[in-house]
């Protein structure tokens, strides 16, 4: 009797356990129930067309094509003939095999590209035997296209999903495209959409015999959002005409909004190579360049030491820390001394011997005398050196430099702004303000990039502020809102000590080292530089060419455009950088050129045997330390 019970209680008690897991997976979980496991459901992909690109004036910068990708599904591939195949897509057949085996590896019953961006010709040949090849089927998506090939490292490029990429994020299949750099990746979630899915029935022979439950889990793609972009597409494309032959960067900014201008970088290369079937082949070619690096964004991620224009931060906070006035004064006499022993001298060639040099001749003819005592007077104002130099160190942060700015670009670099810390950690028995005199005109420790530069020179132009660059104006002709762009950034600095730098820098271009570069009717702002350039090779520090460098704003009151130029190797400050500048600020302020001779010139001016003398340099001295 008891067995009986025991018996009957047991199978009570799995029927009650079935009927409760049928409840739960049929009623209570329904809507979670997924058919992408079930090997009798095929599932469709609607590809949604990506976001355009357009720059500041409404000019399509990216736009897409049609692209056709061979899919395959690998437990659907039963015998074919696998030549013919392999013909018809001219691949070999070990290529074949790899292929398949990737496939495989990702999800034997899931889709994976198996060739990519067919070109329309080999589509309607292959479309008319592919009933032939079981598992195989072709997948219509939106590739892009670049129709005025500028701006490769603000657009940025698409790349493949990897397997890995796949697994961890629903929202991509393998194989499928995603932003890799640039715009392209920082704004990845509005530009691409939102696939569609359709899911169909299918028998034991794997035909299609209707709709999944009448398409209740159906779905339908969204396309991306358009985006337009602060570059002024002219002014960018003549920025990289201008640098044609030559290496470094042009960062504009216009200063009443933090809006990127142009973003160049030299060389670069045109963004439709890193589209279609020889993208591979392109992608090692631009990658292994590791001589000219024309994937290297030299606006956002080159290192350099700034120079002269730094001279211009250095006033500023003299004047903020009261060491020094307009009427302060400093005899140059072809340098500073700093110190009894012989090499304690820092050269000048601002040319002005036997008379006192003034804040505003000083930035006009670039005096290393006067800022290295004004450096020496800042640091030294405090009786302890190191808060100082923390003080010093906190006001030039206060522009924007030694860290990242925040804008919507993936890549950067901080630069370098030391502290006093910095400098304990260098020097064991002690330092100070002439240690590290060199910071004064802007070489020694202090690195910065392109675009620090460019946007400090805004927050001058501003008289105090700036706001944080960046590059996108619109998302779906909706203005962006986010605080992070339109909040104002406040110096250090007070507001009343910016005038009289205006002033100076005004004069560079009228009397100083800009004024061969001066365009008429346009009042410019700016300070050359010529940085000495060295570099360690083989433990050897070696002397290379000097950068020539240039910042500057225009018009002189209500400014519409600052801007950085590095132009590696060039020389003078004023021979090369100034003259690039004063021709893109003609160029967007008037939008034409006057001194055509001077474009002409610029333009056909190559670096490109200098680089190669560099190069050449290099490789000797490492041959013989070898």
């Amino acid at each position: 009797m008891k067995r009986n019970f025991l018996l009957v209680f047991l199978i009570a008690l799995i029927g009650f356990i079935y009927i409760g897991r049928l409840f739960q997976l049929q009623v209570l979980n329904k809507i979670d129930n997924s058919p992408v496991s079930s090997a009798t459901i095929k599932i469709e992909y609607d590809y949604p067309e990506r976001g355009y690109i357009y720059d500041r004036n409404g000019e399509i910068l990216v736009a897409n094509q049609l692209s056709y990708d061979v899919m395959v599904v690998p437990k659907e591939v039963s015998k074919i003939d696998t030549l013919e195949f392999c013909n018809l897509l001219r691949i070999t057949k070990a290529d074949f095999s790899k292929r398949l085996k990737k496939a495989k590896n990702y999800a034997r019953w899931l889709p994976s590209v198996f060739i990519k961006q067919l070109a329309k010709s080999d589509y309607a040949y292959l479309q008319e035997k592919l009933h032939k090849f079981k598992g195989f089927y072709i997948q219509k998506r939106t590739i892009r296209d670049y129709p005025i090939k500028t701006a490769a490292n603000v657009l940025g490029y698409l790349s493949e999903v990897n397997e890995l990429q796949a697994k961890n994020n629903k929202l991509y299949e393998n194989g499928e495209l995603i932003g890799k750099w640039g715009v392209e990746k920082y704004y990845e979630d509005a530009l691409r959409g939102k696939k569609g899915k359709k899911h169909f029935n299918r028998n034991n022979l794997n035909r299609i015999t209707g709709s999944y439950k009448e398409g209740i889990y159906d779905t339908l793609s969204t396309s991306g959002k358009d985006i337009t972009l602060t570059l002024d597409n002219k002014l960018q494309q003549f920025g990289e005409k201008l640098m044609t032959g030559k290496r470094g960067g042009i960062v504009v900014i216009e200063p009443n909004s933090g809006e990127i201008l142009a973003l160049v970088t030299a060389p670069s290369y045109d963004p439709n190579m890193m589209v279609g079937r020889k993208r591979s082949i392109h992608s090692q070619r631009l990658f292994g360049d590791t001589i000219n690096n024309p994937t290297y964004d030299r606006g956002l991620q080159a290192i350099y030491e700034p120079g002269s224009p730094f001279k211009i931060l250095n006033g500023l906070i003299g004047l903020q820390e009261g060491v020094i006035d307009e009427k302060y004064s400093v005899y140059c006499n072809g340098g500073y001394r700093y110190g009894k022993r012989k090499h304690e001298f820092m050269r000048c060639h601002c040319g002005i011997y036997g008379r006192p040099i003034r804040l505003k001749k000083a930035i006009a003819k670039s005096c290393n005398s006067y800022f290295a005592d004004v450096y020496r007077k800042i640091i030294n104002k405090p009786k302890n050196t190191k808060i100082g130099f923390n003080n010093w160190s906190d006001q030039i942060k206060s522009f924007g430099l030694g860290n990242y700015l925040g804008y919507d670009l993936p890549v950067g670099q901080k630069g370098l702004i030391p502290n006093a810390q910095y400098y304990d950690n260098r020097y064991n028995f002690g330092w100070r303000a002439t240690t590290n005199i060199s910071n004064a005109i802007g070489q020694g420790e202090i690195l910065t990039t392109p675009i620090q530069l460019a946007n400090a020179t805004a927050a001058i132009a501003n008289k105090g502020y700036y706001y944080t660059p960046h590059v996108v104006k619109k998302i779906n002709n909706i203005n962006i809102k986010d605080e992070k762009y339109t909040t104002k950034r406040q110096t250090s600095v007070d507001p009343k000590y910016f005038s009289p730098i205006v002033e100076a820098m005004h004069e560079v271009f009228k009397t100083g080292t800009g004024r061969y570069s001066q365009v008429k009717g346009i009042e410019i702002c700016g300070k050359t530089g010529t940085v000495e350039n060295f570099a360690k090779i083989d433990g050897q520090r070696v002397q290379l060419p000097d950068h020539s460098i240039l910042i500057a704003f225009a018009p002189k009151d209500n400014p519409k455009i600052a801007m950085a130029v590095f132009v590696e190797n060039g020389g003078y400050g004023a021979t090369i950088a100034a003259p690039i500048t004063s021709l893109m600020i003609e160029k967007y302020l008037t939008g034409k050129i006057s001194r055509t001779g001077l474009e002409e010139r610029m333009t056909n001016l190559s670096l490109e045997e200098t680089y190669k003398k560099q190069l050449e340099k290099k490789n000797s001295i490492a041959s013989t330390t070898e």
